[in-house]
């Protein structure tokens, strides 16, 4: 796809610029983070003093004024720095955690929670998932009742990236136990300091080390009236809102990712020797490339005319479900082909194959899984109707 149509001279010196920061700051550093199970908070405030977690963000509030495609440029050259997880935790920053805030929040709130999240001095998380609820989001039964001093909060948040070491919660919780499903709930901006805010524990995952994940419970954690975020009642429709542009940016990432992975498979099959020639001049293998390159494309393109029409203020969800499902099957797809391209050398730890393919993996999962990506889709089509 000519790339010219959605990008700009503009978009392309900021993608010299992100690509620079990444060779610079970031590769040097990913298998350190790997092996610890967690990149440094100073990669937030790095990114927040070169304006990269804003780049969306009206300028009033600190950010770059772009337009959506902004955000595309940070996380296709952030896939480059060999450790998915940086990808997720800065995906939960700008694209899930703090876009509710500019959406629905008072001018208090933003200056609050969204200017330091653009600064890179306040780390966000979503607090969506429960063990209970997580691709039925209408299941959540964390319950914030009113109280003389605002509301208390009792429950539990489970798969929380960035949860360990966050500074704030979007959090999602029901406010009337009366109604059933998808009402009754709100949205609410929690200070992780808060009293009875408990981080149980850091999850241990398949892939994706670098990024930290967390089990959350509120027990009678108590916050202020004006914690509410947005009308209230209005929390699972917001949430859905939010949702789309999540599930946007994933899509934009893992195809990032796969491109990265699949180009290695290549240059490591130029370089492989059997039966008298490099492996990539096998047919089956260069085949499997073609095709595997022809769906990338197809993923690729689907996802930026999506994210077109969605930076355009339209609301296409059956377009946003396609491209994630898509983009999240042809990435996992690639990731797994490029472990069989390389044979046992793919399955050791010492090659970035074997990463790539358990980083992938959760993508299929996180923010909509690929049965609730189709459901959207068929409902869509009229397909119950």
């Amino acid at each position: 796809m000519n790339s010219s149509l959605f990008f700009t001279e503009e978009h392309e010196m900021l993608r010299r610029s992100v690509r620079e920061f990444v060779e610079r700051e970031l590769v040097p550093h990913a298998e350190e983070w790997e092996a610890e199970g967690m990149f440094p908070d100073w990669v937030f405030r790095r990114l927040g003093e070169l304006g990269f977690l804003g780049l969306h963000f009206p300028e009033e509030y600190g950010g770059g004024g772009g337009d959506y495609f902004t955000n595309i440029v940070l996380m296709e050259e952030l896939a480059k720095c060999g450790s998915f997880g940086v990808n997720t935790g800065v995906a939960v920053q700008i694209g899930m955690a703090t876009p509710p805030i500019l959406a629905f929040g008072t001018e208090e709130q933003k200056q609050r929670y969204l200017v330091p999240a653009i600064r890179g001095e306040k780390i966000a998380c979503l607090g969506i998932t429960e063990p209970g609820a997580g691709s039925d989001v209408a299941a959540v039964k964390t319950y914030a009742e009113r109280v003389p001093s605002g509301w208390k909060v009792n429950g539990n948040k489970i798969f929380i990236t960035n949860g360990y070491r966050a500074d704030f919660m979007t959090l999602l919780a029901r406010t009337d136990r009366e109604k059933k499903g998808y009402k009754g709930m709100s949205l609410f901006l929690v200070d992780t300091d808060t009293p009875g805010y408990i981080v149980s524990r850091k999850l241990e995952k398949v892939g994706q080390w670098s990024s930290d994940t967390a089990e959350i419970y509120f027990q009678d954690m108590v916050i202020p009236e004006d914690a509410l975020l947005g009308e209230e009642g209005r929390g699972f429709y917001n949430i859905m809102w939010e949702l789309q542009g999540e599930r946007l940016i994933v899509a934009v990432a893992v195809i990032a990712i796969a491109e990265v992975t699949l180009q290695q498979a290549i240059e490591y099959g130029r370089e492989r020797t059997q039966f008298g020639k490099p492996i990539v001049k096998n047919q089956a293998i260069a085949h499997r490339v073609a095709d595997l390159a022809t769906e990338l494309e197809a993923a690729k393109s689907l996802t930026y005319i999506t994210a077109w029409r969605y930076d355009r203020g339209e609301y296409p969800v059956k377009e946003i479900s396609m491209a994630k499902l898509l983009a999240t099957q042809v990435a996992f797809r690639v990731c797994d082909e490029a472990m069989q391209f390389m044979g046992g050398y793919g399955y050791m730890m010492e090659y970035p194959a074997q990463r790539a393919w358990r980083d992938m993996r959760v993508s299929r999962i996180g923010g909509g899984t690929d049965e609730i990506m189709r459901e959207i889709i068929a409902t869509s089509l009229g397909l119950y109707a």
